[in-house]
Order: C-alpha cells, then structure tokens, then sequence
C-alpha cells in the first residue's frame, strides 16, 4: 500500500469489519458514565474507521499527550540506535559527567538505555520535583534502591533522561532530531512541541503537545512494523523488541512492558497517558484505538480501556460486514453531536434569588479565600472571590458548558519553574445538586490539564464551601474547607 492510502477514510466502519452499533454503543456509553473524552480515532486495516471530537475540542487542536511522550522518546532512541549512534548497553552516566557526583553509587554506574527503557532503574520512584533545577542531576544523585535491570518501577526521570541523552546526542530538541526521518515523512505536526524542564531539555516523560491524529500515525507506524504505507521510516527489529514484553509488571496489574511501551492482552501494545491518552495497538487484529481525554480525579478513572475492551473489540470481525445504513447515520449524527457535558443539576431553586449577587466573608481557610458572591443571568453565571492574588471573576455556564479563562495565574506554561503570568484555558458548568447545594466544575484545557470541582452549601445567612482539585503541579491553592457569613 502506497503512503497515500494510508490514514484515509474508510467509506464506513463495515467496510473495515467493525459494526458502526459497536461504536454507537461506546460513544453512547461514554457519554452516559460521564468519562471525560475529548477525542477519538479507530483504525484499522490502515484506514480511518471513525473519529470524533467532543466540542470545543476539534482535529486540529493540540493537546497535551503527558506519558504517551515516552513512548515518543523510545523511538528516538531507536533511531539513534539504529543509526550507530547509541547502544541498548550503553551506560547512561557516561553522557553526563558533568551532573555526576563525586562518588556515583555502583547501581547508578552501571544503569544501562536498556534499564532505563524497560523502567528497571535503580530507583523506586522518581527522582526529581517540581521544584529541583535540574531534574537529570536528580537522577544520579539520588539514593538508589535496588540493582538495575531487575524490578519494574515506573519512573519518568529515567525517560527524562533518556530524552537528555538524545539530545545531547543530537544537539537538537527530540521531536526536531525525529522530523526529517520520520515525523515528517507521516504528516506528523509541523507545529507539535514539548514542555520543557527546568534545566531547557525537552521534558520528554510528558510534555509531548500534538494533536490525536499525530498520536495515531505515530501508533500505527509502530503496529505496522515501522513502515508507513510502503516506506520505512522505522528500524524493525527495535521495533520488534520495544512493542514485546521485555520486563514483568504483572504484580501491578499489568500485562508486561516493552521499552517505554506498555504490553496488553490478545498480543497488543499501548501508549499511555495520565488522564486518558491512549494509543492501543491490536497488530493481530490489525486493529488500532486511540483517545485524548482528562479524567483526573473522575469517579470511573481511567475506565475508557474497560469501554472499548466492551463494546468494540469482541465485535471486530475478519471480513467486511454489510451495511447498516441506519446505524451508520445514526453514528454519524452521534458524532456530530458530541459536545464536553455540564454538570447535571437544575437550573435554580428556591433560595437562588436570595443569594443572587450576595457577598459572603469567609474566615480564615486554607485557600486564603477572604470573601465571594455568585451571581446568576439565565443560562450563565459568575464566581467572584478575592484571594492573595486579589479580585478574580469566573464565568460559568448552566446547563451548558462555557469556555473562558480561569482567573489564577503564575502557571508553568512553555517551561517548568518558569511562570507564564498568563491565564489558562478552561471550561466551566455548574448546576444546583439540591435545595441548599450549588456545584461548579471546572475543566483547565490548555497546555495543562485538570479539574477543580467546587461544592457551595447555603445554611440561612451562612456559607460552606469545599474545593477539589485533580492536577499535576497547579491549582494548589485551591483544595480544602472554607465557612464564612453573608455581609
């Protein structure tokens, strides 16, 4: 097959052996638990079966891919090594004698790329915070635990400093070091970049920002053995060797782990990211599903594999089915339809006009929330509040989602430890759970990812409020009780 025909539209999921039903069923599945989806695609035979997107999200919009990055640098580091430049033996402490300490612990000594891919370092968790300046100095400062290349133990800073290696190989960024080989040649986005770390690399562990049609060209390559149409752009044999079990990781839970890429049953492959970003291979079944989603903190978790183990692999079939007219029409409408859902709830109650645009003083809480008011018009809201930053305003949809920005700033943006001063994308709805209960929920959709759900309960002229967050690294300041009275 020429790289033309590759990831083009199928005429309908029939055609490819999959039942539109089956996706219908998924999709209304998704919906129906509430699973914070922003994007789905279905390959198979190398043809797009389906693809959606839940508004505002769309197919051109960047999102942040978190882990699957690490899956990104474990090809780049096939690449080098593909190319003489690096060797799955090779010890990682030699390209870095300058963040060497002055007696480097015998584990960490040894620690080879190969250890590092199969996430069999030294360490039994990561080594670097958010707060050190130099997150692959971390790695061989810190203590380590066990030898090498013996127990699995997630661990970003080892692909962290997998990605320094490369670049420092390189002399260049991961991604820019992968386009002219590979990312390039499958239309990969020319405008795609990486979070970097504090110390300027590329923060290849999470940082990857591209859009879903990106991960899944990049997933497909690796289903079909590096080659993208007739062309490769891949080296097969690590290929081979990073999509198969390399290390055990079942007392987790989990089905083996390749180099930087996790084992699934019925001889799959994944990548894998926080929140939901998946890419899950079926190269028996030629058969690939891929996802961008935020379910931080949701009550189902990370329940989308559960879904799609569910509703579409036992119905893939060997040969096209017929058409089903209807159910194709009744997918298509589906997907024209799919849209980020509010938060469930009524529109007012009783006591909405009493607290309608009231200020309420707060005492001291751990937010450092000193005073706040809600006010309602129609279909829409506002959360006012004054914190150590000053008077901030949050606009809020009810019984609709609206799209804003959320009012705290000083957020990472393009770098870790480096503030943006700017404001982030966000999504909030809000709903009255009851008589007394005013829920708002907001959903960051920006380079960073995650939740705030805010719980306001009206006792006569008193107020209590609790707040939730689900984020890595931001919306601190906005977790914990508060109490206050009406002014």
């Amino acid at each position: 097959m020429g790289s033309e025909n590759v990831f083009t539209p199928a005429p309908s999921p029939e055609s490819l052996g999959i039942p539109s039903r089956a996706i219908l069923n998924f999709l209304q599945r998704i919906d129906a638990e509430r699973i914070g989806m922003h994007g789905f695609l279905l390959v198979r035979h190398n043809k797009i079966a389906a693809e959606g997107y839940w508004a505002p999200w769309s197919v051109d919009r960047k999102h942040r891919m978190y882990s699957v990055s690490k899956s990104f640098v474990a090809l780049a580091i096939g690449m080098m090594i593909d190319e003489g430049k690096l060797t799955l033996d090779a010890r990682v402490a030699d390209y870095f004698p300058d963040k060497l300490p002055e007696k480097l612990h015998p584990w960490l000594a040894g620690s080879t790329v190969r250890d590092l891919l199969m996430m069999s370092t030294a360490h039994s968790s990561n080594s670097y915070t958010r707060d050190d300046p130099d997150w692959v100095w971390t790695f061989f400062n810190k203590h380590p635990s066990h030898p090498p290349g013996t127990i699995f133990a997630y661990d970003t800073a080892a692909t962290v400093t997998l990605t320094a290696t490369v670049e420092r190989l390189a002399g260049k960024p991961f991604l820019d070091y992968m386009r002219p080989r590979f990312l390039d040649r499958i239309g990969f986005s020319a405008d795609a970049w990486c979070v970097r770390t504090p110390e300027g690399g590329s923060w290849g562990g999470s940082g990857v920002i591209c859009t879903l049609r990106d991960m899944a060209k990049v997933a497909l390559t690796c289903m079909n053995g590096g080659l993208w149409g007739a062309e490769r752009v891949l080296p097969e044999a690590y290929l081979r060797a990073a999509t198969a079990k390399q290390i055990d990781n079942s007392i987790g839970g989990n089905d083996g782990y390749g180099y930087q890429i996790w084992c699934e049953k019925e001889n799959g492959f994944s990548f894998r990211g926080m929140g939901s970003q998946y890419a899950i291979c079926f190269p028996d079944k030629d058969f690939m599903f891929t996802c961008i989603a935020d379910t931080q903190g949701a009550p189902a978790g990370s329940a989308i594999p559960d879904v799609m183990w569910e509703e579409l692999y036992p119905h893939l079939a060997d040969a096209p089915l017929p058409e089903d007219r209807d159910a194709h029409a009744a997918l298509a409408a589906q997907i024209e339809r799919l849209t980020v859902l509010p938060l469930p709830g009524r529109p007012d109650v009783r006591i909405t006009s009493e607290v309608n645009g009231a200020w309420y003083a707060l005492e001291d809480n751990v937010m450092g929330i000193t005073r706040m008011r809600l006010s309602f018009n129609g279909g829409q809201g506002t959360w006012e509040y004054t914190n150590g930053q000053g008077d901030n305003v949050l606009q809020f949809g009810i019984g609709r989602v609206l799209a804003g920005k959320f009012p705290q700033r000083n957020y990472f943006s393009e770098q870790i430890g480096v503030s943006s001063g700017s404001e982030y994308d966000c999504q909030a709805s809000a709903a009255w759970i009851d008589e007394q209960t005013f829920n708002l929920e907001i959903a960051i959709a920006d380079n960073y990812l995650g939740g705030l759900r805010i719980s306001f309960v009206f006792k006569g002229d008193e107020i209590a409020v609790f707040m939730t967050k689900q984020a890595e690294w931001f919306l601190d300041e906005y977790s914990g009780f508060a109490g206050g009275k009406r002014l």
